[in-house]
């Protein structure tokens, strides 16, 4: 190893280990034991440019054990991608550019939020998806113009978390070949040696996916490390696993190769030996040679060197191919919302009852055609959440072209690659199963919304309109979950044009991921429903006077609650009718327009809803009630439970008649 190169690498260490102690929390042993196998690939193997973050055919590189989020913090610091030495000395502190876990869209360079281990496996195998069917789309004779590779990096937590064995299993089906996982094997977890809990043969384990599986004995060997990566990138028709064998907190005498190395600072007597250990010439925290800086300085200026190149081969495939020059706009640049919304044949007629689920299959395959880059798919329940794209093509090993995707019964990593192929860019990502399976999906859900990737959510099958099935998979409680969630929108629209305008709402959406919650039963078309209910919440129903009495619905309890107002009035009394598609829509609208639905003097008011009454208080106050699931579901078929649970017009009636 050159002098140079050990510096290079122990300034990742220093620095790294100089922030967590400054901070007094943190995590250095990932950043200590992983710096080398960091340092190789992103100085030797990576092309990445810092003068231009956002180059579309950079590898991409995601620290899936976002614990050890130094180790990346001092990289991008290193390499100059605008991360300040004042950045790294305000690690974990309010404000700050270096957060406790990477933070996508806060940090420049960083590619995904990570923390949840594992997850970043999941989106990593998003990013490579992405990347291999952009190219089956893109790539003429000559013009690899989408031709990157996705590095990622964890460690034994994130080989234990189940998410990551649902996506390599893909990953391995797919033939991800430009798909390189760097497995960081220390053998430490925070409770003591991996022995503990974790004993099994990884490597077979990835062999039996479909990956190519390397090893490196010695993670301190840089030319060990980069002949792995050389070699991973030389197979490509498996993804690669390189296996490289680390000690967790190296350098550190005291802490070296322990579990005590894993999540708290060295100390300030450690930090020191560290010092001594590795050589570095001074005590002084933070400090870095200049030709450190120099050396990160010349690989950044080389690295720049790889996108000039594509720059120029870009001109020249768009010069002989407009056609595809202009596709490649449509796929980079964001849809119209205008046109998307003012598009007559993007709105579904109200015909004849109809499941939203079959609603939002015709919405698909009307988005199809105006969003080429439109992909996603479900977990193993295409015909049942009608997400087929028909005559799309399916994407796999051998057709990458096809843009539905089969994810198999795999909802957790589903809704990471679904993230994943949203983060890599030129791409608009759906996935699809079950609303009571939407439990599965929650944890990948939240990393949406924290990274304001706008992912759209197909989730059907939405209560004890199950029927048959029972109430294993009769949701109750997951809307109330979902509307819970910062930063993320639930539409459960009532027919044909709630439907529309909740798929437009989705799609149109810059920075909010969005759950779409449909039935599997048959819903009557509401007169009244119009395009207002992009709007989340609106008066699809009203009385001819001042109201002395709402019903709130959404879904299927619209129309439920249409009838009972009909019921009412011939008894003279004043009821409207607000449709509730989107609670969280509804927040974002003025609070003029709120008061023009609810207004407050009205506190008469019913919530009717085939599941939990949890979160709707705000709307119902101290004065409403509710109809509404207070238990679990049962089996038997739709229409007999929605009346044992007294989802019925009587009982609605009877309520209102009851509120004082």
């Amino acid at each position: 190893m050159k002098a140079i190169d050990t510096l290079s690498v122990n300034a990742i260490r220093i620095l790294s280990a100089d922030a967590i102690q400054k901070a007094n929390s943190g995590h250095p042993g990932l950043p200590l034991g992983a710096a080398p196998a960091a340092y190789e690939l992103w100085t030797n193997h990576m092309n990445h440019n810092p003068a231009n973050p956002g180059w579309a055919n950079r590898d991409r590189f995601i620290l899936s054990g976002g614990h050890g989020s130094m180790l990346l913090y001092s990289l991008l610091h290193l390499f100059g991608y605008g991360l300040t030495k004042e950045d790294i000395m305000n690690f974990r502190q309010m404000g700050s550019l270096t957060p406790g876990h990477p933070e996508y869209g806060h940090t420049v360079g960083v590619e995904a939020t990570t923390g949840p281990l594992g997850a970043g496996m999941g989106m990593a195998v998003g990013m490579a998806i992405a990347e291999k069917h952009l190219a089956a789309v893109f790539n003429k004779e000559n013009y690899p113009v989408v031709d990157h590779y996705t590095f990622v990096l964890g460690g034994d937590g994130c080989m234990m978390e189940g998410i990551s064995s649902e996506a390599f299993s893909l990953a391995g089906t797919l033939g991800l070949g430009k798909l390189i996982v760097l497995y960081d094997s220390n053998r430490i977890s925070i409770e003591g040696s991996t022995d503990l809990a974790f004993r099994e043969n990884v490597e077979e384990r990835m062999r039996a996916f479909g990956f190519q599986t390397i090893t490196v004995e010695d993670g301190n060997n840089l030319d060990a490390i980069g002949l792995a990566i050389e070699a991973a990138k030389a197979e490509t028709d498996r993804p690669s696993f390189i296996t490289i064998k680390t000690e967790i907190g190296y350098g550190c005498p005291a802490k070296q190769g322990k579990a005590s190395a894993h999540g708290e600072p060295l100390g300030v007597d450690n930090v020191k030996a560290l010092r001594e250990t590795l050589g570095w010439p001074s005590e002084e925290p933070f400090f870095v040679p200049e030709e450190v800086y120099k050396h990160y300085s010349e690989v950044a200026e080389e690295k720049a060197e790889a996108e000039a190149a594509w720059n120029v081969m870009f001109a020249a495939y768009c010069e002989e191919y407009p056609e595809k020059e202009a596709l490649w706009e449509k796929y980079y640049g964001e849809p119209d919302a205008e046109a998307l919304i003012e598009n007559e044949a993007l709105w579904l007629a109200k015909e004849k009852p109809e499941a939203t689920r079959s609603l939002s299959g015709k919405m698909i395959n009307l988005l199809k055609d105006e969003l080429p880059n439109l992909i996603g798919g479900s977990a193993d329940l295409g015909p049942s959440n009608k997400t087929e794209m028909k005559g799309a093509g399916d994407f796999s090993a051998e057709t990458p072209e096809g843009r539905n995707i089969h994810f198999g019964v795999r909802e957790l990593a589903m809704t990471a690659i679904g993230n994943g192929m949203m983060l890599h860019g030129g791409l608009h990502a759906y996935v699809a199963t079950f609303f009571v399976f939407s439990d599965y999906v929650k944890p990948m859900a939240r990393l949406s919304a924290l990274m304001g990737m706008p992912l759209t959510y197909v989730l059907t099958h939405d209560s004890i309109g199950v029927g048959e099935d029972g109430p294993t998979h009769e949701p109750i409680e997951q809307l109330a979950m979902l509307r819970a969630m910062p930063n993320f929108h639930v539409f459960r629209p009532c027919d044909a044009t709630e439907t529309s305008a909740a798929w437009l709402s989705a799609i149109t959406s810059k920075k909010t991921p969005t759950a779409l919650v449909l039935t599997r039963q048959n819903l009557n078309p509401v007169e009244g429903s119009s395009r207002e209910a992009m709007k989340g919440g609106y008066v699809i129903d009203d009385c001819e006077g001042t109201p002395e009495t709402i019903l709130i619905a959404s879904g299927s309890e619209v129309d439920l609650a249409v009838k009972a107002k009909a019921e009412l009035a011939k008894e003279g009394m004043q009821v409207r009718v607000v449709s509730m598609p989107s609670m969280d829509v509804f927040e974002e609208q003025s609070a003029e327009y709120k008061e023009s639905v609810l207004p407050k003097a009205v506190r008469r008011r019913v919530a009717i809803e085939a599941l939990s009454d949890f979160g709707w208080g705000k709307y119902v106050g101290l004065d409403g009630a509710y109809v509404t699931m207070k238990g679990f579901g049962a089996s038997a078929p739709a229409g007999k439970l929605f009346e044992k649970f007294g989802f019925t017009v009587e009982n609605v009636v009877r309520t209102v008649k009851e509120l004082q």
